[in-house]
């Protein structure tokens, strides 16, 4: 499995972004994808995750009702839509995946994708 996120930016706080993972290589009805956080100096954060059936989805207590995660199966891509933002949301964000149950320890996740950065500042 490949993955290859995309959608940095600078946003002003209660701004939007979409984040984008692309997945190529196997996938399967298996597969956990996942969105983690991390800044500096700090523990890889979980942010949230999605069945690649779509049916479940979980979130990180900081983002719930701010973010939500979607994927598209035809374009094999999973999406972050993060709204309301916040200057504490600023961090290098990756997109992870996993074969199993949707778990928030990123140490459980086997594959990678590069980081993307997310700035909220005004």
């Amino acid at each position: 499995v490949q993955l290859q996120a995309s959608g940095r930016g600078l946003v002003w706080p209660g701004g939007s972004l979409r984040l984008s993972c692309a997945v190529s290589g196997r996938t399967f009805s298996r597969n956990v994808m996942g969105w983690f956080r991390q800044t500096p100096g700090k523990e890889r954060e979980f942010v949230a995750a999605i069945t690649w059936s779509g049916e479940r989805t979980a979130y990180g207590d900081s983002v719930k009702g701010r973010f939500t995660i979607s994927r598209d199966k035809a374009e094999n891509t999973v999406y972050l839509q993060m709204n309301s933002l916040k200057p504490e949301d600023t961090a290098v964000y990756y997109c992870a995946a996993r074969d199993g149950l949707i778990v928030v320890s990123w140490v459980r996740y086997d594959y990678w994708g590069q980081g993307t950065q997310v700035t909220v500042s005004s």
